[in-house]
């Protein structure tokens, strides 16, 4: 217990005291409730219980969903009251007040079963009605179908009286209705309809709306149901109009639902999806005449709340309507704009938006008609300061031009200028949203009105006629942009720019290197922002137009043979590095090829002059000029006439450029995987393959005498595993041989061999069956060699051919599979540990390709591949792991059964668990893996005997075999299911419990991550109850943490659910069919509408205030103006209230910040979880690498070795012995404690924060006076001081103590959130 506070005099000797350990001790003797509380556990009661065995089955169906309720005539349940209550119980009238709810079984009133458990008056209703609707049809034998159902709740729907239970009879008939057959409807119509009616009538100025909604629902469905023929009919247009007329009723959920039905009916009635469905619904034009004749009868009165309903209504039915109709509603729709009633402008621009964004088909709006509607819009443009109001135009405006294009792309194009021009505009209003979404506009009008028509465009030139012309005033549009009336809005400007160029760059360039250059120009000027932004539009332009355009239009002004140092232009050399592509590769050796000559010879020049910095920078020039080369070489134009005058210099900077030859190397590589694109242009590449592959392979076996890096090695190397892949496979054999006669020949050096053995690597694989016996016979006796590194390269050169997918390399293997397995069992006792993931490899590729026969072969490699499961190298035990899988699976494939195959594996395998320490633990590993993986095929007592051996293997006093059986029982207790492992949890906790107290201690975190795994599989009190005393105090300590971290993961998922700001409900927009078609079934409370309606209106009305803006400086509102609609905002003008700072900190109910400390990386034992023990054990078994090991396998591939003395050095990082030591610490780390967390008061140091503590004596009167004199001229010092440092810093001086001061409001006991805090609790 902690106590806080001084205690009250006298308190100290009334206090008890316990000893450590028994502070329960005071517990209360009295303890009734509990003993009450087990009484009712652990004993019978005394009386008889309503706890029975049927009432349990009864519960379980309940919470099952099933909902059978068969109870017996004696159950004490309550039975639905029938108009006589006297008539006699019949057996069907025995069961419960919910029989015919729960046991109904027609699926349509699946939802309304689940009503049953309310505790709503209208839910319990409409349980009722359905319970006794299903007694009527069951007790004159009907089925139950949905036309019974109709027929009965008609009836029913004509008797009921009570407001309560005909809007419980109207819910289940429009439950029922949508199932009803069609014919059914049809045929029962007029009298459906004009019970409907009736209701509707009677309903219509009612309080209570729940039937009224319903009925109309009902209506809607009916006459979706009807036929074309039926709309001929007086009677059907009467119902329609009936339902139609109350879509501006008052009440929400009637409007709604009238909204919802008319919807359904002119989208989705049955009619309009058949083979002869006509173009429009036959309702639509007297739908569209009442929603005019509501306008106009409303205008913008009454707030405009008619008005509104209406264009809400309109919104959905717009598209719907045929194109005179169409017309006129729009017409409307534009007069009514005129008012500048904010939210009436709005929701005339949502309808606009809507009749775009549909597509409608030509019968609803012609191309005319759009492209009419786009020239009226622009009466009604907003102003730039109008924020949310702009955004909608821009959006409208967008879909009707996209609209416009789909229709008819000329006529698009022709409005597209003016829309530019506007949009151009709303780049200077003040809102970055604005600027935004204008930009956004541009770029996918580009993309998808101008980008798929440009193929049909020729080259496009000022004077070009239409449709280039209007391409030209488009751009010149944008491109005014770049003038400085526009600098706020750069950026956006400039991806416009970007995407201009990507999207007309290849056929508009004539009218864009003016702006190119003023890009140019731009980016030039002191201080420019937006270089970034200008690096990736003239790359974009790059990439369009190619290199030579932007090099005609900016020159790069590099000749080699400037007087001044300065090039103000080398900037472009990185972005026609990064971007070009798609060029002529002869653009390449006719331009940038003298160019870095001459740059080379200036380098040259300076250098003999003595001038180093000179010579430097001229070298750093051209070398940029060459590394413009793997760019040119992706997908070029021009290889089949341009390489042959390019290869002679690339195989001379080869071989005599040391500088070039990685750039060349690169270039050479991506010019066969991404220019060389048919066969015709793999030839005339692969033809020079007899130049290139000499020289490369001169180049990689001749030692650096510079002491060149390793990194130059493994790009020519990869080269020629590149060229090899186009060049003629006789050429390869003709190198394979003379490659083996060096190889034979005893001049050449070791490092000679090594190399030729790298390139026999690379090439093996391309050579046909006969050079691969000779080059077998050839290296056979190097995977006996004393030499390591050629063992090694041999055992690669076979690997390379075992797993070549090419037909002469597998059917040599196939050949030789009896001299390769005899080969490598002689090798076994030679292998070298280097060779030994090679040689895994090896046998890899070979165990694949065996049969039956070959099984004492796979019997003699098992303790072997057991053994390299503990090598030194990675990739040693990883392919050791992967061959052990794959013997596994070859038993499998011997057969008979896998049960019996995986069994013959398993007692190969148990062979080693008699051998020596080591081979022991390998083996345990060795199951382990296997058990991972043929789980599924191991039969159950195999699987009881493995888990006994290796509970009998805890009692080694060897670590290794130990912490391998510890992993095995990790696996198992992830793998195996729980009631096979009850069994077995007694043996395997008293293995654990029987380790010696050195194996404890040793793996006291691997046994407390197995214990959490056992507690949280077989519960606390049972690992408590089979293991020895000495663990209990674990066992309490991993519950306690247990639960601490369940606590803490609440806590956690309780502040995101905070932070996450709640989205507001969305509004039905009936966008889709199923939308339109799918009623809203939910059944809320009046006053829960009400309350929301209420807001609703709160927030229309303040959503529709609109301001003036006043003329500018003393020019007087000129409302006769044109413009003037302009100056009706939504938005309030004038000065934007500046926010406060953000601080990004949460904030608690009472106002208090709250800080959250940096976590410190935690080095010890307790901060390992389980899962990561089990990535630990997973990792030793193979199945999973550490991120270091992941991160080198990324960097170096499998099958690529390290050359001796060319692996990187060490890096630190991590934690324990690999911990960085040359870290900078944190700021503010020497304040932080040691025990705990915040900050502490260090002796002879500044506090790690200033602040002033409130104290609860100042707020005595008396002493007020003295306590505010301390802080009297406490501003007047900080901002005397502020203007000393200030002061101060003008001139340079020596560094001072920091000094901090601030207000603090204490924070519950914990450290003070203080400004300029030094330390780490606020950093």
């Amino acid at each position: 217990m902690a106590r806080s506070g001084r205690l009250r005099s006298g308190a100290v000797a009334k206090l008890k005291r316990w000893r450590k350990g028994h502070s329960s001790d005071c517990n209360p003797e009295t303890r009734q409730h509990r003993l009450a509380a087990r009484s009712r556990f652990c004993s019978r009661p005394a009386e008889k219980s309503n706890l029975t065995v049927d009432a349990v089955k009864l519960h379980n169906e309940l919470q099952s969903g099933s909902l059978r309720l068969e109870r017996p005539s004696d159950s004490a349940q309550l039975r639905m009251e029938e108009d006589s209550a006297g008539e006699a119980a019949t057996e069907r009238s025995s069961g419960t007040f919910l029989s015919g709810l729960s046991d109904c079984t027609n699926v349509t009133f699946s939802k309304v079963q689940r009503f049953w458990e309310s505790n709503s008056a209208t839910h319990k209703e409409i349980c009722a009605v359905l319970a006794a609707v299903t007694e009527v049809i069951r007790s004159r034998g009907g089925k139950e179908s949905e036309t019974e159902y109709f027929a009965a709740l008609m009836t029913t729907l004509e008797a009921v009286e009570s407001p309560e239970s005909l809007a419980a009879v109207a819910y289940l008939l429009n439950l029922v209705l949508k199932r009803v057959p069609s014919p059914v409807l049809i045929k029962k119509f007029s009298d459906a309809s004009k019970a409907f009616m009736g209701i509707v009538s009677s309903q219509a100025c009612s309080s209570s709306t729940s039937a009224l909604r319903w009925v109309l629902s009902c209506l809607a469905t009916l006459l979706r149901k009807q036929d074309l023929a039926a709309w001929s009919y007086p009677i059907t247009l009467q119902v329609y109009h009936g339902l139609l007329s109350f879509c501006v009723h008052t009440k929400p959920k009637v409007r709604k639902a009238a909204q919802y039905g008319v919807c359904s009916v002119l989208r989705g009635s049955e009619f309009m999806f058949g083979d002869a469905a006509p173009e429009h619904h036959p309702a639509a034009p007297s739908t569209a005449k009442f929603c005019v004749q509501e306008i106009e009868k409303a205008g913008g009165t009454k707030e405009a709340t008619t008005t509104l309903h209406i264009l809400a209504l309109l919104r959905d039915l717009l598209p719907c309507f045929p194109a005179a109709v169409v017309k006129t509603c729009c017409e409307t729709l534009l007069r009514v704009m005129t008012l500048s009633h904010v939210l009436v402008t709005a929701c005339a621009m949502q309808a606009f938006h809507s009749l775009f964004s549909a597509q409608a088909s030509v019968a609803c709006l012609p191309a005319e008609l759009n492209a009419q509607i786009i020239t009226a819009l622009y009466d009604y443009v907003p102003s730039t300061s109008d924020l949310q109001p702009l955004l909608t135009w821009l959006s409208t405006m967008e879909r009707a031009h996209i609209n416009l294009g789909r229709l008819q792309k000329d006529l698009c194009w022709a409005h597209l200028p003016r829309l530019f021009s506007a949009t151009m505009n709303c780049f200077l209003s003040p809102h970055s949203q604005v600027v935004a979404a204008a930009a956004q506009t541009l770029e996918t009008l580009l993309s998808e009105c101008v980008a798929p028509h440009m193929d049909d465009l020729g080259t496009v030139s000022a004077s070009a006629p239409a449709p280039a012309a209007y391409l030209c005033k488009m751009f010149r549009s944008v491109e005014e942009g770049l003038t400085y009336r526009f600098h706020a809005a750069w950026d956006e400007v400039l991806r416009v720019l970007e995407v201009f160029f990507e999207t007309c760059g290849k056929q508009c360039h004539p009218i864009m290197r003016k702006c190119l250059r003023s890009l140019c120009d731009l980016r030039l000027s002191p201080h420019f922002p937006y270089t970034a932004e200008v690096d990736q539009a003239v790359g974009a332009a790059v990439s369009a137009m190619g290199p030579e355009v932007l090099l005609e239009a900016v020159p790069l002004e590099i000749d080699g043979k400037e007087e001044t140092l300065d090039f103000p232009r080398s900037w472009l050399l990185p972005v026609l590095r990064d971007y070009v592509q798609g060029a002529r590769l002869s653009f390449f050796t006719s331009y940038f090829l003298p160019l870095a000559a001459a740059l080379k010879s200036r380098a040259l020049e300076f250098t003999e002059a003595g001038k180093s910095v000179e010579a430097k920078i001229y070298d750093t020039l051209q070398w940029q000029v060459w590394t413009l080369l793997p760019g040119f070489c992706t997908h070029p134009t021009d290889l089949l006439g341009a390489f042959k005058g390019l290869a002679r210099t690339l195989g001379m900077a080869i071989s005599e450029r040391p500088d070039l030859r990685p750039t060349v190397c690169q270039a050479l590589r991506t010019l066969i995987h991404k220019g060389c694109e048919t066969d015709a242009e793999r030839a005339e590449v692969g033809r020079f393959a007899k130049n290139f592959l000499p020289i490369l392979f001169n180049v990689y076996s001749q030692p650096e005498e510079d002491g060149g890096s390793s990194a130059q090695r493994r790009s020519v190397l990869d080269t020629v595993r590149a060229y090899l892949t186009i060049t003629d496979p006789q050429m390869v054999c003709g190198f394979l041989q003379k490659a083996s006669e060096k190889l034979t020949s005893p001049e050449s050096s070791e490092f000679t061999r090594l190399s030729i053995l790298d390139l026999v690597v690379a090439m093996a694989p391309y050579a046909d069956e006969q050079s691969l016996g000779s080059l077998y016979h050839t290296i056979q006796p190097s995977l006996q060699s004393k030499e390591r590194s050629m063992q090694k390269k041999a055992y690669r050169v076979l690997e390379e051919v075992c797993a070549a997918p090419h037909a002469p390399c597998q059917a040599f293997v196939r050949s030789h599979l009896q001299d390769l397995q005899a080969a490598l069992l002689d090798s076994l006792k030679s292998a070298a540990s280097p060779a030994k993931r090679p040689r895994l490899k090896c046998l890899c590729h070979i165990v694949k390709q065996l049969s039956a026969e070959h099984e004492p072969f796979i019997t003699a490699l098992v303790p072997e591949v057991i053994l390299c499961t503990k090598e030194v190298s990675v990739g040693a035990r990883k392919n050791a792991f992967v061959l052990l899988v794959e013997m596994g699976h070859a038993f499998i494939r011997f057969g008979p059964t896998p049960q019996e195959a995986m069994q013959r594996f398993l007692l190969l395998v148990y062979a080693g668990l008699t051998g020596s320490v080591t081979m022991i633990s390998c083996t345990v590993l060795a199951l382990t893996r296997l058990f991972f993986e043929f789980k599924d095929h191991l039969e159950l007592s195999v699987v009881e005997q493995l888990l006994q051996n290796v509970c009998l293997l805890l009692a080694s006093r060897t670590r290794d075999v130990v912490k391998a059986a510890l992993g095995f029982l990790k696996v198992t207790l992830l793998l195996v299911d729980t009631k096979v492992l009850a069994k077995h949890v007694q043996a395997m906790l008293e293995a654990v419990g029987n380790l010696s107290d050195d194996m404890r201690r040793h793996f006291r975190m691997k046994l407390r991550n197995l214990f959490t795994k056992f507690i949280r599989k077989f519960g606390f009190e049972l690992v408590k109850g089979l293991l020895p005393a000495e663990y209990h105090k674990v066992l309490v300590n991993i519950r306690k943490a247990e639960a601490r971290s369940r606590k803490q993961r609440a806590l956690r998922q309780a502040a995101a659910d905070t932070d996450e700001e709640e989205a507001p409900p969305a509004q039905p927009r009936g966008d889709s069919m199923e939308e339109i078609l799918a009623d809203s079934e939910d059944e809320e409370e009046e006053e829960e509408e009400r309350q929301r309606s209420k807001e609703w209106r709160k927030q229309a009305r303040q959503k529709g205030q609109a301001w003036l803006k006043e003329g500018e400086e003393d020019e007087p509102l000129n409302f006769l103006d044109p413009n003037v609609s302009q100056r009706v905002l939504a938005t309030e003008p004038g000065p934007k209230r500046s926010r406060g700072v953000s601080h990004d900190f949460q904030v608690s109910e009472d106002g208090r910040l709250i800080i959250h400390e940096e976590e410190e990386e935690v080095d010890d034992d307790e901060a390992k979880g389980a899962d990561e023990e089990m990535a630990d054990v997973l990792q030793d078994v193979g199945l999973r690498s550490k991120k270091s090991q992941k991160r080198r396998f990324r960097e170096e591939p499998d099958d690529e070795e390290r050359e001796a003395g060319t692996y990187p050095q060490y890096r630190a990082g991590g934690s324990g012995i690999h911990r960085q030591l040359d870290k900078e610490p944190a700021f503010g780390a020497e304040y932080r404690s040691k025990k705990g967390k915040g900050d502490v008061k260090k002796k002879g140091q500044l506090d790690p924060y200033a602040y002033i503590p409130l104290n609860r004596a100042r707020l005595n009167r008396r002493k007020r006076a003295k306590m505010q004199g301390q802080f009297k001229g406490l501003m007047k010092g900080a901002q005397r001081g502020a203007k000393a440092g200030r002061r101060n810093r003008r001139r340079p001086s020596a560094p001072e103590e920091p000094q901090v001061l601030c207000l603090h409001l204490p924070n519950d006991g914990q450290h003070p959130v203080a400004a300029g805090h030094q330390g780490t609790g606020a950093s």
